[in-house]
């Protein structure tokens, strides 16, 4: 399911679904994904809740419970996404591309911690599969590669999988 409470230009909930769906599938991520566009407020809201962080974040990953509890892979309810519109919108604006395609590098992004990835832990494996992915997917350079170019212009406040204890849906 996707919610789109703040508008993105050129990016419908159809179009959005679709995207998630190819994604989710490139990744090898069975379960369903919720995703969630909504407004910096929103979002860091979220982050103090879940992370501690008083800030804003352009991406916040939730996994289900159960899937941390069995194999991502095997189905059922994955997780949800959270993107800000506002941030993708920054971002766009200095990467030169449009926000519509920003959203598609958080989508992302955002799955690949629901498929089990993290980039603060895992060595590079992240970075590999997103940029791999990135290319399937025709997208512009990835959250994890701009970070990794230790570019904090391109690096903004990227995510790391939620604590699911007390998580609550935000879809």
């Amino acid at each position: 399911m996707v919610i789109l409470e703040k508008k993105i230009a050129g990016l419908s909930d159809d179009s959005l679904s679709r995207f998630v769906s190819r994604t989710r599938r490139a990744a090898g991520l069975r379960g369903r994904v919720n995703v969630l566009i909504t407004g910096s407020a929103a979002m860091r809201s979220l982050n103090s809740r879940f992370r501690g962080l008083n800030k804003a974040t352009d991406v916040l990953s939730f996994p289900s419970e159960t899937s941390i509890m069995k194999d991502r892979r095997t189905g059922g309810f994955a997780g949800e996404v959270a993107i800000s519109a506002d941030i993708a919108l920054q971002n766009a604006l200095r990467l030169g591309h449009s926000a519509a395609l920003e959203v598609k590098v958080l989508v992302l992004h955002g799955i690949l911690h629901l498929a089990g990835f993290d980039h603060e832990r895992d060595n590079g494996e992240m970075a590999r599969k997103e940029a791999k992915l990135r290319r399937t997917l025709r997208l512009p350079v990835g959250l994890t590669e701009r970070g990794r170019a230790g570019n904090k212009d391109l690096a903004n406040n990227s995510d790391r999988p939620m604590p699911v204890r007390g998580a609550r849906r935000t879809a």
